[in-house]
């Protein structure tokens, strides 16, 4: 058995949790038992640690209880996928992928997506969120949401794609594609809605914005390839940082992991910097870029604080590894 050291992380930002986090997580357990989302015991089992609504909580700490277990059932819907994916065999199928995933763009694109075969527990479970969503968003923000799921979507089919060719990613192709299988840009879109932060088109396109949200995908996604290494690698699946890393640079488990959390680190050190550098006006429009950046921030560590102090989901299999 191989022992590493992990590496230490810090973040210079406060730590926050909402105050509905404790209604948050009952819903999304009601919410997951009438969807009918777990159909195994091991299924069962998994989702009784991994306390989910304490992610959203910490991601989004301003957010009124409706919004929060609407953002906490997305998440919890995307791990239960993900995990549904990775056991099923059919799931490592890119057709099989591309014919689900397919199904759920649907969802989101069609008028009325109510349907029979939309009445198994995923897809239902979509509508239910995609109809709260719509309820407390305009056309042009489900636009963008939409455009961030299908490239999720995408990502998910590369990585299926790779497994059945045996393909092992670059490490420049696995960072350029790691913001999309992580789904935190669909996440980041949210906080028009959740958070009720509503900030002009042109200042989200800003270059400096754009690049503070593309450090935070990063240190969140690199961040949770750190924590979740021993799972992939149980699995023998490549897609992590760490194992992309040790792959192509042909170096120890431990090695690979230190360069990891130094490109992590890196990418914390320009966020910071980046923040000093907002374009702030000194009008009204500031208080609304800090707060859009605050959830930024709390996504951050959020992240780090579920998955070292809350969930389950990832401890048993670090401990195999991990002489921390």
């Amino acid at each position: 058995m191989t022992t590493i050291q992990f590496p230490r992380i810090q973040y210079p930002f406060p730590s926050r949790l909402n105050s509905h986090v404790a209604a948050a997580q009952q819903h999304v357990e009601d919410w997951v038992h009438h969807h009918g989302l777990l159909s195994t015991d091991k299924a069962r089992a998994r989702f009784a640690k991994a306390r989910f609504a304490w992610l959203a909580a910490r991601a989004f700490p301003d957010a009124g209880l409706h919004e929060l277990c609407i953002i906490a059932d997305f998440n919890t819907w995307l791990f239960i996928l993900d995990d549904q994916c990775d056991e099923a065999e059919a799931g490592k199928k890119s057709g099989f992928l591309r014919s689900v995933m397919t199904g759920f763009m649907d969802i989101f694109r069609l008028p009325d997506p109510r349907s029979p075969a939309n009445n198994a527990p995923l897809p239902a479970a979509l509508i239910s969120i995609w109809e709260r969503m719509k309820a407390i968003s305009t056309p042009a923000w489900q636009e963008r949401f939409i455009r961030s799921m299908e490239d999720y979507f995408n990502s998910c089919l590369w990585e299926a794609q790779n497994r059945e060719n045996r393909i092992v990613p670059t490490v420049a192709d696995y960072v350029r594609m790691r913001p999309y299988t992580g789904a935190l840009l669909a996440d980041v879109e949210a906080i028009d809605i959740i958070e009720k932060i509503y900030l002009p088109a042109d200042t989200l396109q800003n270059a400096l914005l754009k690049r503070m949200v593309q450090a935070c995908n990063n240190i969140v996604c690199w961040a949770n390839d750190l924590f979740s290494f021993p799972k992939e690698h149980q699995a023998g699946d490549v897609h992590n940082l760490v194992l992309v890393l040790q792959h192509e640079h042909q170096c120890s488990l431990q090695e690979a992991i230190d360069e990891a959390a130094r490109m992590h680190n890196e990418e914390v050190a320009i966020f910071v910097v980046l923040e000093k550098l907002l374009p702030l006006t000194g009008n009204e429009k500031d208080y609304e870029l800090l707060r859009y950046v605050a959830v930024l921030r709390s996504w951050i560590t959020g992240n780090f604080d579920w998955s070292m102090h809350d969930t389950g989901r990832y401890s048993a299999m670090m401990k195999e590894y991990v002489n921390s």
